[in-house]
């Protein structure tokens, strides 16, 4: 089977969303790590310089110099302490270890405009970046102290490069790992693939091989179990057309030969052929439409609904009085309600009958009737003819499969098939029993309905209940 190429395969896609995923939550992490990071070291920046300038404001109302409190700072390597006059820097701390920012003309000059502006405090371009920076002072005086920012962020720089390197890394590592699982995931879809394009009608006995204890598994279980369904139902087809090959072959060869032999001058001849083609033409006719009604049957395409066993049985021993030479009588009804095809049970139902008629006697009694016991209802023929015999039992259901003997009668072989098919699509079965006093008892046992399952209270049948007594025709 020749496959559509594709540009990326579904493992490839698979591994680049869970490294999307990975990476949308590293750089989440990462953004949100930096933000508080670079929120603390402003806010810690900026509790210095109110508390410097609280405290030199007060100096300077004290009388205190301001050159001589920017010179007696003690600097720290990312700030600076300033006294401005007039737009000029009259002391300064040292440089190094301070920062150097009497000697930036950008930030003077931003210093001064700032101050003239009447501001005290905010952030100021510089040579070294953005300064942040607060004042106090006393008339044209000012001691200025200014905070680096980027200097500050220095070690947050540091660690949000260190974390990249390492979400690098892991994303690396998870990508290696995530190829390897990826691909031990995928191992049961190629398997799976592999497997499917080696059935062939021919060959369905090929099967996964199931490992572990996941859905996956699971999944390989199903499949072998629809594998397993649908090699039965090819072997059944296969059975079927052997099975109606064979059958076929009969009719077909009887009519041939008549017509070979006939003799066309004679009239009673050809008339005796025609009546025989014919006769052969409506068994193959009856074989048809037995094998339709059992593939109907087989494939499950049935109508459900309410069916009340009393009325069930009322039913069919209305039905069963039209086939002649025997007296039929409805024993016992059950009561109940199940759940299934009421015209097809009602066909299972005369089929048994029919088979009964055809197997006993003339002008012997046959028995119909129904009973229940709580969660089975039990649909029964009863016959006084030859019986069955114990080791033909498990073979009347099959398809073509005449029992000879006592029982052998001709027909297409699909009538009780088709019973069984009715029974187990209504998740029931058959069973075959001898009747006391010589007979078969041939039972169709259906579950009943767990919401109306009341109690089975069958009671004798009155005279009434006679249903037919045709006498033999003809």
């Amino acid at each position: 089977m020749s496959r559509i190429p594709r540009p990326v395969s579904a493992r490839v896609r698979v591994l680049l969303a869970i490294l999307a995923v990975a990476l949308l939550g590293l750089i989440i992490a990462g953004g949100v790590t930096f933000a508080v990071q670079s929120e603390r070291v402003v806010a810690n920046a900026q509790r210095q310089l109110d508390g410097f300038a609280s405290r030199a404001q007060a100096q300077l109302d004290e009388g205190e110099v301001a050159a001589e409190l920017a010179r007696s700072a003690i600097p720290g390597r990312t700030d600076s302490t300033l006294a401005v006059q007039d737009g000029r820097v009259v002391g300064a701390t040292a440089a190094p270890p301070g920062l150097s920012l009497a000697t930036d003309e950008v930030f003077v000059a931003a210093l001064d405009a700032a101050l003239r502006d009447g501001a005290t405090s905010g952030r100021l371009p510089s040579s070294a970046g953005t300064v942040l920076w607060a004042s106090a002072g006393v008339g044209d005086v000012h001691v200025v102290q200014g905070i680096s920012l980027d200097q500050r962020m220095e070690l947050v720089t540091l660690s949000i490069t260190t974390y990249a390197l390492a979400a690098t890394g892991v994303l690396l590592a998870l990508g290696i790992a995530s190829w390897f699982l990826t691909g031990r995931l995928f191992s049961p879809l190629r398997q799976l693939r592999d497997t499917t394009d080696a059935i062939t009608i021919a060959d369905l006995g090929m099967r996964l091989r199931a490992r572990g204890n996941d859905e996956l598994s699971d999944f390989t279980a199903s499949v072998n179990s629809m594998l397993d369904r649908l090699e039965m139902s090819v072997d059944a087809q296969r059975q079927l057309l052997d099975d109606v090959r064979h059958e076929l072959k009969t009719p077909i060869t009887i009519v041939r030969g008549h017509l070979e032999m006939m003799d066309p001058a004679d009239p009673r001849d050809v008339a005796e052929t025609r009546d025989l083609g014919i006769a052969e033409l409506d068994r193959l006719s009856r074989l048809v439409d037995d094998i339709d009604a059992l593939a109907t049957v087989e494939t499950g395409t049935l109508s459900t609904g309410i069916v009340d066993v009393g009325a069930l049985t009322d039913r069919v021993g209305e039905l069963v009085s039209a086939i002649p030479r025997h007296s039929w009588v409805v024993e016992a009804r059950g009561r109940g309600r199940l759940t299934g095809d009421h015209d097809r049970l009602v066909q299972a139902w005369l089929q048994l009958a029919d088979n009964a008629a055809k197997h006993t006697p003339a002008d012997t009694p046959i028995e119909i009737g129904s009973s229940t016991d709580g969660t089975t209802a039990h649909l029964w023929v009863r016959d006084h003819g030859p019986g069955i015999p114990p080791a033909a039992r498990h073979r009347i259901f099959r398809r073509f499969d005449r029992v000879t003997g006592r029982r052998g009668v001709e027909g297409s072989g699909l009538g009780l098939s088709i019973v069984d098919a009715i029974a187990k699509a209504h998740d029931g079965h058959c069973t075959v029993a001898d009747t006391p006093g010589g007979g078969a008892t041939v039972t169709l046992h259906i579950p009943l309905d767990p919401g109306h399952t009341p109690a089975d209270l069958p009671t004798p049948v009155r005279a009434g209940d006679v249903v037919m007594q045709r006498e033999a025709t003809g």
